[in-house]
């Protein structure tokens, strides 16, 4: 019987790998105990410095060279960018990826951003009162009982 672990960090750094880089690492394989398949993987813009997922595995963040996070969805897709000062070296988020954290190794400085994702809903037919681009806010009550 074999035992498959899978590690879901060294999964999302293999998505580092440019495409030069990215034709040599075999798909899948073993070495030892130690067996991987390739997971998900796709084109960056600018070079990585630092990544990290969320913990629900939706959402992978990469600092580039370019002072950027960029966010992207499982399949690739860019979610956003997020501009950072110059010297951001490394990042982390909150568990459920509401804030970016960020240290910069030029200034010796840390820094929290809180993230907001915004999503679009479609209201067409639906009655309206007031101005149709007036902004709204939904508010969650999970403690209602």
């Amino acid at each position: 019987m074999k035992i498959h672990s899978i590690l879901g960090t060294g999964v999302c750094a293999l998505l580092f790998a440019s495409s030069g880089a990215a034709n040599s690492v075999p798909d899948s394989g073993q070495d030892n105990m130690i067996q991987w398949d390739t997971q998900a993987q796709w084109a960056i813009k600018g070079n990585p410095i630092d990544m990290v997922h969320s913990l629900d595995g939706k959402l992978v963040y990469i600092l580039n060279d370019s002072n950027q996070v960029q966010i992207y969805n499982t399949a690739g897709k860019l979610q956003g960018t997020i501009p950072v000062d110059d010297g951001v070296s490394a990042i982390d988020i909150a568990a459920k990826g509401e804030k970016l954290y960020l240290t910069n190794k030029a200034t010796s400085t840390f820094q929290a951003i809180s993230v907001y994702f915004v999503h679009n809903i479609d209201i067409t037919g639906s009655p309206i009162h007031g101005p149709a681009d007036a902004p709204v806010t939904i508010a969650v009550f999970s403690d209602f009982e």
